[in-house]
């Protein structure tokens, strides 16, 4: 294969896993924009909503083979993981962080890795350890233009991936609960004093961003298959897009996920990294994100008076 083809293909496919990875990143943004801790129990609501999602939509696959009714049966499945998940997000929110929001910044963090691996052990209690494929709801037959092989997974991917970036930039600039959870991450007293419900904010902060997470794991089931540790790895790749694109910045976790997902399929390859070990890519990007920039692309370096 031509050189040029072979790593337009790697664009391609770096596209495709970077868009799910700015999805589940906006989760660990949105809430570091407004609480400034890391929810690290984020990749296993994915991986909860990836469950959710695959037995609602072999429920609903069961009642009839049209191929119309089988995608619109994904698309329902996908709504109703989305319901599910943000509800899950508020409930862990509010048993297990809002407690502790007057304590140490270290009681969070340990309470998000505990949640973590309540969920983890859990699904594997109820559900098993064994692997689950992730059926697609079309024929996957690859395209193949100007020698670049793209299939229907990955337009799907793509077109989902842009169309939930979309609508969460109008609800963020354009409603009312965007503007509140603006001003809240700004500054959490002063949107009190102003009339604004923080509580209420914070809660559909984390509703919105388990919502998108759910989207992104059940995207990534068509590659990675469904398991109860599936969140664990992906998750925290999309912490490391977050920081990239600058930890508390919408736009920076998009623009982050993306630049990962490129590094991860192009860098391999180029610097000749064995697949078992590309996941080093990311951690190594991290590492020298932190140590040139470490408030990422578009972090802004603010002082605090004293």
């Amino acid at each position: 294969m031509n050189t040029v083809i072979l790593y337009a293909q790697y664009i391609v496919n770096g596209l495709t896993l970077g868009a799910i990875y700015s999805l589940i990143a906006l989760g660990y943004t949105m809430v570091y924009g407004i609480l400034k801790f890391i929810n690290f129990a984020h990749g296993d609501i994915l991986m909860v909503g990836a469950f959710i999602g695959l037995f609602v939509y072999q429920a609903l696959m069961s009642i009839s083979s049209n191929p119309a009714f089988i995608m619109l049966s994904f698309f329902i499945a996908m709504i109703i993981s989305m319901a599910f998940c943000a509800l899950l997000g508020m409930f862990i929110e509010r048993v297990a962080y809002k407690p502790l929001r007057n304590a140490s910044r270290l009681a969070p963090l340990l309470s998000a890795i505990g949640v973590s691996f309540i969920l983890s052990n859990l699904a594997a209690w109820i559900w098993g350890t064994t692997s689950r494929r992730f059926p697609y709801p079309f024929d996957n037959t690859p395209l193949v233009l100007g020698g670049v092989s793209i299939t229907p997974h990955q337009i799907l991917v793509l077109i989902v991936s842009v169309v939930m970036m979309i609508l969460l930039a109008f609800f963020v600039n354009k409603t009312r609960m965007g503007k509140a959870m603006r001003a809240t991450s700004l500054d959490q007293s002063t949107s009190e004093l102003m009339g604004i419900n923080v509580n209420r904010v914070i809660s559909i902060t984390f509703a919105v961003g388990s919502a998108l997470a759910a989207v992104g794991g059940i995207l990534a089931s068509f590659d990675f298959r469904v398991y109860p540790s599936m969140g664990t790895m992906t998750g925290l790749k999309a912490f490391v897009a977050a920081v990239i694109g600058g930890i508390g910045n919408i736009q920076g976790a998009m623009i982050g996920g993306v630049l990962l997902g490129l590094l991860e399929s192009v860098g391999a390859p180029l610097l000749h990294i064995p697949t078992g070990l590309k996941d080093t890519i990311a951690f190594a990007v991290l590492i020298i994100i932190l140590l040139v920039k470490p408030d990422g692309i578009l972090g802004k370096n603010e002082r605090e008076k004293v």
